[in-house]
Formats: structure tokens, C-alpha cells, sequence
């Protein structure tokens, strides 16, 4: 058995693979539904907003995207054209609009990733479920580091030498 160490460092390159092969899938999927990097990257960032129960308004997913508001309004723009998602007051504050998939892009997805599911339910199927609750804690706390990490990296925090007054707390 490895040590702690040796442990962490197969975590971490089990990420790096795991997140490099997703990437590619994405880029599949992207392209053979003629969208661009960023309007993948927005599906995506509004399912994992969804599924958090923290769904996104525009200027949000603009945010996260690194996007000027006139490229974020051009992207769901065409994002809704294409049937892909669609505004829809939050439930929470009727004030806000918050960005949804639409049926076409759900349809899309599931036709896309439904093969994908059955990939990984038959992988896992084997792994009692022990193991399993056990890679979940691993994911859950692997995915707040790379947040909390990403987090200080956002360029209104982000500090450098010789820059700390730029820092914003």
C-alpha cells in the first residue's frame, strides 16, 4: 500500500486525468453540436449551478465565464436561439432572472451523455457501497479546494509581487 503521500499524488493525477479527458468530451460534444469553447463552458456552469440548487443569472454565468456583458448577452442570446436554455424568473426573488436549460438542450445532453451514464454505472457497478460514499467525501472535499483555490485566483482578489494594492478584500 502506498503511503499518505504517494496516495495524494495518485489523487491528484487521477484529477488531472479525469478533468483532461472530460475536457475532450466536452469538445466532442461542442463540436458536433456547433458550439463554441464558452458556450459549452455555460451549459456545463448552469447544470452544475442547477444540480447545486444555486442556479445562475446572466451576469453570474458572465462572471464565471470572464465575459464583458455585451459577449454574455450575445451568447444566451444565441444560446436561446438554439433552443439550448432559457430565462425564467427565480422562485426565490421574482426580481431575478436566472438562466435554465431548455427541453432541445436537455434532449441533446441526455442523447449525448446518456451513453456516458451507462459507461460509468457499469464501471462502478462492482464497487461496493462503501467505496463509493467513500470517493464521493474524496470528490466533495477535492472539489472545495480547487473552489476555494480558484477562488483566490479570481483576478479582483488575485495579488502579486509588487501588486498587493491591487488586491480587492
Amino acid at each position: 500500500m502506498p503511503d499518505r503521500s504517494e496516495l495524494e499524488s495518485l489523487i491528484s493525477s487521477d484529477v488531472r486525468a479525469l478533468s483532461s479527458v472530460s475536457e475532450e468530451i466536452g469538445r466532442a460534444f461542442g463540436s458536433l453540436h456547433d458550439l463554441r469553447p464558452n458556450d459549452f463552458r455555460a451549459l456545463l456552469l448552469i447544470m452544475v449551478a442547477d444540480v447545486d440548487g444555486k442556479p445562475l443569472t446572466a451576469g453570474e454565468l458572465g462572471a464565471q465565464l470572464g465575459l464583458t456583458s455585451a459577449a454574455m448577452t450575445y451568447l444566451v442570446e444565441r444560446m436561446i436561439a438554439s433552443g439550448h436554455i432559457r430565462r425564467e424568473k427565480d422562485e426565490r426573488d421574482r426580481r431575478k432572472v436566472i438562466l435554465r436549460y431548455d427541453t432541445h438542450g436537455m434532449n441533446v445532453a441526455r442523447g449525448f451523455f446518456g451513453p456516458l451514464g451507462e459507461k460509468t454505472h457499469a464501471a462502478l457497478a462492482d464497487l461496493p457501497d462503501p467505496d463509493l460514499a467513500a470517493a464521493h467525501r474524496v470528490f466533495t472535499v477535492l472539489i472545495d479546494a480547487m473552489r476555494a483555490h480558484h477562488d483566490e485566483l479570481r483576478p479582483d482578489t488575485v495579488s502579486y509581487p509588487g501588486h498587493e494594492g491591487n488586491r480587492v478584500e
